[in-house]
């Protein structure tokens, strides 16, 4: 079985995990104060706060930033749910903006249209970069100046993406990261806040220890949200690692982009001045979708489908009467299948994988 994600977990990893367990100090610690100093010193950041994981990581981003009761706050309505649970989590309320077609990401003119539309202050953007694919940035900041709203960027999936040659996470007031198994680097779960905003740090160190200021004395409502050491260390071995990982990635996806027959998918997008890390590589069937899935399937190749609903669709906003009109993401919805990508991938899984895909 050739998977669709593949953690690598090397020596390196098992040698730190024995070190902590050999110590004893499981809960959080020194090694998760050295994980967040090695990646906000690696994004360029000042202040770095490890969490349990990345959907608890953006909680605390939009409780940090100030994001509350009835706050508007606009997104991608294609993505994991996570995104716009967040927003529910504080009390705010979702404005669903459509996506552009070729990037898969949050178009830049949707969310404009819907800041100009709105009766209500918009309080706040949350971006996603999707697939490891970055946002149009420039236009993105630009909107966010113009109207005085606060950029969050969701990079669960973008770890080392690159727009103008700097890094994602360090535009918005806030971002965040996932360390979940399929992401680019792992933690065995984890995520990471990142930030510029010493308040807003400070406030997400609270928040994540039960709200604590000090030892036993509490001043707000907090979570346990904390990393655990074992994790910590974990990522710290993979963060070395990170820009080879991304590198072969980035090899597999040319490799793709040579070959994969063009008259039966649409391809990820390479453009100018962007860094795709590719977490996913992600393309548009031409041909019927569920043959793919079906020759995927007897080939024993692992794909996955990213996603098959959008978030307004999905029951529980259906229920909540959260209304959305995106008309690109709803047809992305029946369009897409990613297939491995991985950095373990060998050349004849991915001479079988494009075999495979272009018969069909």
């Amino acid at each position: 079985m050739i998977p669709i994600a593949k953690p690598l977990m090397e020596e390196e990893e098992k040698n730190i995990v024995c070190k902590v367990l050999s110590e004893g100090m499981l809960a959080s610690g020194e090694y998760v104060t050295e994980f967040e100093s090695r990646f906000s010193n690696y994004l360029g950041c000042r202040y770095a706060v490890c969490t349990s994981n990345g959907t608890t990581a953006l909680h605390t981003a939009l409780l940090s930033a100030g994001i509350g009761q009835s706050d508007l706050v606009i997104t991608t309505p294609f993505s994991f749910i996570a995104t716009a649970n967040a927003i529910l989590y504080v009390g705010a309320k979702p404005i669903f903006a459509d996506v552009d077609e070729k990037s898969f990401n949050i178009d830049p003119d949707k969310v404009e249209e819907i800041i100009c539309n709105s009766r209500e202050k918009i309080k706040a953007l949350i971006i996603v970069h999707l697939f490891g694919n970055p946002c149009q940035m420039t236009r993105i900041v630009d909107i966010c100046e113009k109207y005085d709203i606060l950029l969050i960027e969701d990079c669960a999936q973008a770890h080392g993406a690159e727009y103008n040659e700097k890094k994602v996470g360090t535009f918005g007031k806030v971002s965040i990261f996932s360390f979940y198994p399929t992401k680019n680097i792992t933690c065995g779960e984890g995520g990471i806040l990142v930030t510029n905003d010493k308040e807003i740090y400070n406030r997400a160190k609270r928040i994540i220890n039960h709200g604590q200021e000090r030892q036993y004395i509490h001043t707000v409502i907090g979570y346990n949200y904390r990393m655990t050491n074992i994790a910590a260390a974990i990522g710290i071995e993979q963060l070395k690692k990170l820009e080879r990982f991304n590198s072969k990635r980035i090899e597999n996806a040319e490799y793709y982009n040579n070959v994969i027959s063009k008259s039966k998918y649409k391809l990820p997008e390479a453009f100018e001045n962007y860094k795709h890390v590719y977490n996913q590589y992600t393309v548009k069937c031409e041909c019927n979708r569920e043959k793919v899935i079906g020759k995927l399937k007897e080939e024993n190749i692992g794909y996955g489908i990213y996603y098959p609903l959008t978030i307004p669709s999905q029951p529980l906003y259906k229920s909540l009467e959260i209304k959305a009109d995106c008309p690109l993401a709803e047809r992305m919805t029946n369009e897409v299948i990613s297939i491995p990508i991985h950095p373990a991938l060998s050349c004849d899984d991915l001479a079988k994988i494009v075999s495979t895909l272009n018969k069909i």
